[in-house]
Order: C-alpha cells, then sequence, then structure tokens
C-alpha cells in the first residue's frame, strides 16, 4: 500500500485553506492512535522542558504533530524537517498565516545528514524511522543535536505485527517501509550505540488498539487502494465505525501492555 498518492492528494485540498487543514490535523489526532499515545506522554514530559524549549519535529510530514505542540507549549520554538519539499512549503506558509511564524519553521532535509549539534532539548519522530534504511546514522543525528540531558521521544511499528504483517517474513502493508517493525531489544541497542541512555521502551497498540487500527486505518485505506471511488463511501463507513474506534483506543491509551504492534521509545543524551 502506498500512502505517499493520499498523502499528496491530502496536501493539495487542505493547502486551499487554514480551516481545512485544522480539520484535517483534528482528524488525524482523533483517528491514528499513535497521536494518543505521543500526546500523553509528551504533556508528561513538557513540564520538565524551560518554557523556551528549541525542539525538532524529524519528518514533521504535514505538520500536524508540531501544530498540536506549537498549541499546547506556546513558548516552544520548533523546527521540522521533511524530505518532501512541497510538504515544508505548505507547513510553512500555513504556520506564517496562523501567526506562529516567529517560533515555527520548516526546512527540507534529510535525517541521515542532518544535525545541528547541541541545539534541541526534544526531539520527536513520529512513525519515520521505520522508513530509513540508515536509522543508526540518523540516531547518532539525533544525539549529537540533542543538548545535554535533552530527550528523544519516538513512536515506531514493533516487530509484534506492526506495519501491518500477519506473520514472519510477509512484507509491510505499507510499501513504503524498510523494516516491518523494531523489537524492544533492537531499538534499544541502536539507541544506546549511537549514545544514548535512560532507554525505556513501551507497547502500544494493545490488542484495543490493534482492532482499532483495522477498522479505522487498514480496511479504509485497502479500499481507497482499489479505487478512490470508495471515498464517496468513506463518511457513511466512519459514522458507523468511528465510535467504536474512539472506544477501543481509550482502552488501549489506559491499559498496560505485554505486547503491541506499535512501540513508544524514550531516551536521554547524558554526555560520557
Amino acid at each position: 500500500m502506498h500512502f505517499e498518492p493520499f498523502k499528496h492528494l491530502a496536501g493539495k485540498i487542505v493547502k486551499k485553506s487554514p480551516l481545512l487543514r485544522k480539520v484535517f490535523y483534528f482528524t488525524l489526532g482523533v483517528i491514528f492512535l499513535r497521536s494518543w499515545h505521543f500526546r500523553r506522554a509528551l504533556k508528561k514530559l513538557g513540564q520538565n522542558f524551560p518554557p523556551d524549549a528549541s525542539v525538532l519535529d524529524a519528518g514533521s510530514g504535514m505538520g500536524q504533530h508540531t501544530w498540536w505542540m506549537a498549541r499546547n507549549f506556546r513558548g516552544w520554538k520548533i523546527k521540522g524537517i521533511d524530505i518532501i519539499s512541497e510538504q515544508v512549503n505548505d507547513c510553512n506558509e500555513f504556520f506564517r498565516r496562523s501567526g506562529m511564524g516567529n517560533r515555527i519553521s520548516f526546512e527540507v532535509a534529510d535525517l541521515v545528514n542532518y544535525s545541528e549539534e547541541n541545539q534541541y532539548d526534544l526531539i520527536i519522530s513520529v512513525d519515520v524511522i521505520e522508513h530509513i534504511e540508515n536509522d543508526i546514522q540518523v540516531f547518532k543525528n539525533f544525539w549529537s543535536s540533542l543538548k545535554n540531558g535533552g530527550v528523544l521521544l519516538i513512536t515506531t511499528p514493533s516487530d509484534r505485527g506492526g506495519s501491518g504483517i500477519t506473520s514472519a517474513g510477509n512484507p509491510s502493508f505499507i510499501d513504503e517501509h524498510v523494516r516491518n517493525g523494531y523489537s524492544t531489544e533492537e531499538i534499544t541497542d541502536k539507541l544506546k550505540s549511537a549514545g544514548f541512555s535512560n532507554i525505556e521502551t513501551t507497547y502500544t497498540y494493545g490488542k484495543p488498539g490493534h482492532v482499532s487500527w483495522l477498522i479505522s486505518v487498514k480496511y479504509p485505506a485497502m479500499l481507497l487502494g482499489k479505487s478512490l471511488i470508495f471515498a464517496i463511501m468513506l463518511p457513511f463507513y466512519f459514522v458507523i465505525v468511528l465510535p467504536l474506534a474512539l472506544i477501543l483506543n481509550t482502552i488501549d491509551l489506559n491499559s498496560v501492555h505485554k505486547t503491541g504492534t506499535g512501540l513508544l521509545i524514550k531516551a536521554i543524551k547524558t554526555e560520557k
């Protein structure tokens, strides 16, 4: 399943109106459970950062996570970087028109090559690293770019069925992924090799969250992959499915999972 065409189409639509973009951000935040887990973790972490914290949104995409941070932590100075220039340009224009251009900016960059030494209090990367082959180099760049004591917060699929795989060796449901998911041991070892310490890994998308993902993300995406004509049916589909998905997301968020198809990782930079 290629998601890039859908992202491109969504970008074309929402760029026409700041209101449409805000509605789109809200919709993504409701449907994608990863946003629920990410936001709860960041609310807990946020009080530990200075009011004018310097933040990097690594792989900012359409800017929805930057938008949430900008509204909830109004003193933070945030930079989003992404490899797709059209998305970067659209985000810069939207945030400028929203009156946030003085503290929010976006830049075209490849995470494999991007590093700003001792610049950031916090780096977030939401479902990005599974798209990058040379992940260890990216982790090293993150470590270099953080200030001493800075925090890295990542969400990514796990190897317990992340990316929609049904058995070992099966390809990812999302073709843009270069790996199906991480084990807790693999990503911990890679972060340690990059210099990080105090690494915490938490499973997300337990059984309730996985069912929610199937009915609210995978199945609709599969229909759209067959034909965009199914877009006409989606509003009626979500009227039925969304209430159940929200209940399942709430259960997942408030449960402790021994395993899950997603991972939430927090790591701290401590100078050696």
